[in-house]
């Protein structure tokens, strides 16, 4: 009989250049070269790469002839770049960046230290530190210079960089409403919620082993798989930053819609948000230490969480406790407050930053897919593992759902504050907590209809924990 199938090597190649094409399609371009001078210059004040080169690209950017340099204009950020080691003085100890919203980075000739003081407040340099936190309009003439043999870009200011009021607004609401949204949820919380771990422990237990445990393995395994480790480590450490982040209030409300156990829902909520101050640094740092360039401002991390997290959900509880009525009445309005807010300022810090959109090797089909993943992910092994060990649907529902949704305004919170220090030149630790925060309604949704089928809800059982009414 005539053999009509494949030979076993030539199906084995099929297979291999088939997995190969796949790898392909879902593989990531190497960074752009502004990228990799950001990285090496990070390199540099870190400790870890040529020391010298801070100090040798200031002197050299005094030394140009500006007078054929070209002039332009365009929105960026200011960086800058302090060396670590204690023993560096002068010229090495830091240098300032400008980078336009295109990717461009420039060296920024700063006068030297003496013409400052000279020039005192009416120099254009005067006070830079204070623009690192904004998006800034630039005016500046740029040439190219050679150190050690390499071409670099410098750039001086033709004027004095404007700050663009709305980014700043932006950043300061981002904070705002993290600490508004998590005194929103000190106000619903009360002891007692705390003390359903020992009510409900197979359910709270495993709500817990699934957020601390199952969810960062997935960030970290689909962040490797993809290729974002090596390619883009900042969109590795962005999912990771996700994976590693608490559940947020979103997870109570749509638990509610989805009929679930919300008293489940809020304790696991709850607890987890005390548990972040202590995994999320850890675990950030534990997955993201050999990650290339990659360096976790552990002592900042948890400053942020005390600040933005702990002390409003205090606050809050405190509140509760002395005026209990009021705090059942402003409950619905923080709850709703809570959502608008991220969705809005997720819209508003996407198109503000809409050449992101356009830097297809970074944020392409195969960063889409796996930020959905993610959250995917989440919601089906948070009801999976849960009916495995022999807990009902109603709980099911709520430790599935508090899985999938994480607390993605404390993600984007933290990912502008040490973007900086970490060196993310894309923001794209920001970018990947954003995208997140929007498919992450998408994912809640479409496991709401699923669960009409697959989790059917049994009758209300008699330890369901009360929620007084108001709160949702």
């Amino acid at each position: 009989m005539k053999q009509t199938g494949l030979k076993g090597g030539t199906f084995s190649s099929a297979i291999k250049a088939t997995v190969a094409l796949v790898i392909a399609l879902f593989a990531v371009s190497i960074a752009h070269a502004d990228e990799d001078l950001y990285r090496r210059l990070s390199m540099a004040a870190r400790g870890t790469g040529d020391q010298t080169l801070i100090k040798k690209l200031n002197e050299a950017s005094r030394k140009l002839d500006w007078k054929d340099a070209a002039e332009t204009e365009f929105q960026g950020h200011l960086r800058l770049l302090k060396a670590s080691a204690a023993t560096v003085t002068g010229d090495a100890t830091s240098i300032f960046l400008v980078r336009s919203i295109k990717g461009e980075l420039f060296i920024l000739a700063v006068p030297s230290k003496e013409t400052l003081e000279k020039e005192g407040a009416a120099s254009k340099y005067a006070n830079l530190e204070k623009m690192l936190e904004d998006k800034l309009t630039f005016k500046i003439q740029s040439i190219k210079g050679t150190v050690d043999g390499k071409a670099y870009l410098f750039a001086h200011f033709v004027e004095r960089p404007k700050q663009l009021a709305l980014d700043r607004i932006f950043k300061i609401s981002i904070v705002l409403m993290l600490f508004f949204v998590m005194l929103g949820m000190g106000l619903t919380l009360t002891m007692n919620d705390f003390k359903i771990v020992f009510q409900k422990p197979k359910g709270m237990l495993s709500g817990a082993f699934l957020q601390w445990a199952v969810m960062p393995l997935v960030g970290v395994g689909l962040g490797r798989m993809l290729g974002f480790y090596d390619a883009f480590p900042f969109v590795f450490v962005g999912m990771v930053l996700i994976a590693v982040s608490p559940g947020g209030v979103t997870s109570n409300l749509m638990t509610y819609y989805a009929k679930g156990d919300v008293a489940l829902s809020i304790s696991l909520t709850s607890f987890s948000t005390v548990l972040s101050l202590f995994f999320t640094p850890l675990l950030l740092t534990f997955y993201c230490a050999n990650v290339p360039e990659v360096n976790i401002p552990v002592k900042m991390v948890v400053q942020t969480i005390i600040i933005l997290v702990i002390v409003p959900l205090a606050v809050g509880m405190s509140i509760r406790k002395r005026w209990p009525n009021f705090a059942t009445k402003a409950t619905p309005f923080f709850s709703a407050l809570g959502v608008i807010a991220l969705l809005f300022l997720i819209v508003a810090g996407l198109l503000g930053n809409l050449d992101m959109f356009a830097d297809t090797e970074r944020y392409g089909f195969s960063f889409y897919t796996m930020v959905f993943i993610l959250t995917m992910a989440g919601m089906i092994l948070g009801a999976v593992i849960p009916k495995l060990i022999g807990i009902n649907n109603y709980q099911t529902r709520a430790i599935s759902l508090e899985t999938g949704l994480r607390n993605a305004s404390l993600a984007m919170a933290l990912s502008l504050l040490i973007q900086d220090y970490m060196g993310d030149f894309y923001s794209s630790m920001f970018f990947t907590s954003a995208i997140f925060g929007l498919w992450m309604y998408v994912a809640g949704f479409i496991s709401i209809a699923i669960y009409k089928k697959l989790l059917p809800v049994e009758p209300r059982p008699d330890y369901e924990f009360p929620v007084e009414d108001g709160e949702y």
